[in-house]
């Protein structure tokens, strides 16, 4: 017995207590400046390149702070095994239940965390260098605007007689039309149509609500990412 409770102590010992490594102060502060600049870039990168109707500073702020606390987490993680184990399983008990509202965003938090971990683990090169070309990427092919900007024509009219009409004006001012919906009622009749515009010109609106049998004409314009 006391062979065996030797004999497990030694390897205790050898695989875990051995194991911690130092790290010092002058690494920890220049590991968490270099997440501290780099979270920086995330958030300007993302201030640059968001698409949301409403800017979200709270999460250009959260990039920041995300990169800054994987770095230290993972500083944490190589210099202790016995640490590392208990972190993965308090990390693997956290549910995050709040909603990502754009795609993008996501794209953004990956960031942010594989930034974080490839500094702690000391590829400073790589994380300057892929954070670097990552940022160009975002903001040419975030910003880059379509050719054609799609709009979308609310069309109500009298009867079938003036939706003929209209719809033949419209199709002689556009480059595009297509009915993406139509509502009949008594006495009424609602058109969606998709349109895309010869250029920036939309006097011709003003027109068609002037026609015959047309009781109002709505032009309104959408990204194409909701439609139908």
């Amino acid at each position: 017995m006391t062979f065996l409770a030797t004999s497990f102590s030694d390897i205790f010992k050898s695989s875990f207590l051995d194991n911690v490594t130092s790290i010092s102060i002058l690494d920890m502060a220049l590991a968490m400046l270099l997440s501290f600049c780099l979270g920086l870039f995330i958030f300007f990168v993302y201030k640059k390149t968001c698409q949301s109707v409403m800017y979200s500073t709270g999460f250009g702020v959260t990039l920041i702070a995300l990169t800054m606390i994987t770095a230290f987490v993972i500083l944490a993680v190589t210099s202790n095994v016995v640490l590392s184990l208990g972190m993965v399983g308090a990390l693997s008990i956290v549910r995050f239940r709040t909603a990502i509202k754009e795609p993008l965003e996501i794209a953004y938090l990956f960031w942010s965390i594989a930034a974080g971990i490839v500094l702690a683990a000391g590829l400073i090169p790589l994380a300057v260098f892929g954070s670097v070309i990552i940022g160009i990427v975002m903001i040419l092919f975030v910003n880059r605007k379509t050719f054609v900007n799609p709009y979308i024509i609310v069309l109500r009219v009298n009867d079938q007689k003036a939706e003929k009409a209209a719809t033949e004006f419209i199709t002689s001012k556009v480059k595009k039309c297509s009915v993406k919906s139509k509502t009949v009622a008594k006495g009424m009749i609602e058109l969606n149509l998709d349109i895309r515009l010869n250029d920036d010109n939309t006097e011709f609106i003003n027109e068609l609500a002037d026609m015959e049998g047309v009781e109002s004409a709505v032009l309104v314009s959408y990204n194409g990412d909701y439609a139908a």
